[in-house]
């Protein structure tokens, strides 16, 4: 039986999973969207709503047995769904475990009863901890685990490698950094603008302002996913996703500042961590993709810009958060 649709992506109403839902419709793909609207939101699906080739299915991945019933027949999962709220996982231990690990399992089942055997997931390199080498290969040395975030995304890499061995299925595992772009709804630059919508002369600061980050443009991310899809045919298939270089967060509240043209007071809290689990320096090799010939189109400091302006004119995303 040939499937219904070419791509089921999960998280579809989120940042990256509308901008890839918008990617797939665009290059006449048929898509199938699930998302429980937690977090997601409506209005970033409002093109995509519009397309005969996308149909949309409000569930919530929790429930197994629904799912079940409701997975349609696809090519290809994008499982992009998970929470991604990294900071505060101590706040709430069970989060991670249940939002990104029993539901990549849940994925996996519902996958497994329907036939359905390619898999595209979104992993984290937060999986390397504070990792001894700088840039961090795919094969670089595990370190015990820094966040409950990262270890969530360690056992979802565990599993989708373990269904590919015992049940035949195929995985296309990405390592990301932090995303930025249109309809970034969480992070620093957001956290930033926030404060400064609000007090536009202060600006609290986690930690020292010196850790060290790299960060990629969402289109460039999904260029990559693409890219290794098309050109890669592993049984399981890892790759980092990230800008070759890196910014310090004092640099990245420069640009901000200066597109702003605001000069506050900035506080800082101290010490090289913002929070529990926070790595001071992530910069990931991204070799082993390169090799492919994908390469990002934007720097940091212009997806920083792109993110923040895209904020501004949008400040409806802040209206459940302030």
């Amino acid at each position: 039986m040939s499937p219904n649709f070419d791509f089921l992506v999960t998280g579809c109403a989120g940042f990256i999973g509308s901008n890839f839902v918008d990617r797939l419709v665009n290059d006449g793909f048929k898509v199938c969207g699930i998302d429980n609207l937690s977090t997601g939101k409506l209005e970033f699906l409002k093109t995509a709503m519009t397309n005969k080739n996308f149909y949309f299915i409000q569930a919530d991945l929790f429930d197994l047995e629904n799912l079940k019933k409701i997975f349609p027949k696809v090519d290809i999962v994008v499982h992009l769904a998970a929470n991604a709220d990294v900071r505060f996982g101590t706040s709430h231990p069970k989060k991670d475990l249940e939002q990104n690990t029993l539901v990549t399992f849940n994925i996996l089942e519902a996958m497994r009863s329907s036939g359905v055997k390619k898999i595209i997931f979104s992993s984290t390199g937060s999986v390397y901890g504070e990792s001894p080498v700088i840039p961090t290969p795919e094969n670089g040395p595990f370190p015990i685990q820094t966040s409950l975030y990262g270890a969530s995304k360690v056992a979802c890499e565990g599993l989708i490698s373990s269904y590919c061995e015992g049940f035949g299925f195929q995985s296309w595992i990405f390592r990301f950094v932090s995303i930025l772009g249109e309809r970034y709804t969480h992070g620093h630059i957001f956290d930033f603008y926030r404060q400064l919508m609000l007090h536009p002369k202060q600006l609290s600061i986690l930690g020292n302002g010196k850790q060290r980050k790299s960060y990629l443009y969402v289109q460039d991310c999904l260029d990559g996913i693409l890219n290794a899809l098309d050109k890669t045919n592993e049984k399981v298939n890892i790759f980092n996703l990230g800008f070759d270089g890196y910014v310090e967060v004092n640099d990245s509240i420069g640009f901000i500042l200066k597109e702003l043209n605001l000069q506050p007071k900035l506080n800082y809290s101290g010490g090289d961590k913002g929070w529990i689990g926070d790595n001071p320096f992530i910069f990931l090799d991204t070799k082993k993709i390169q090799a492919l010939g994908w390469k990002p189109k934007i720097d940091i400091k212009e997806g920083i810009i792109k993110t923040l302006n895209y904020l501004k004119k949008n400040e409806w995303v802040f209206e459940e958060r302030l």
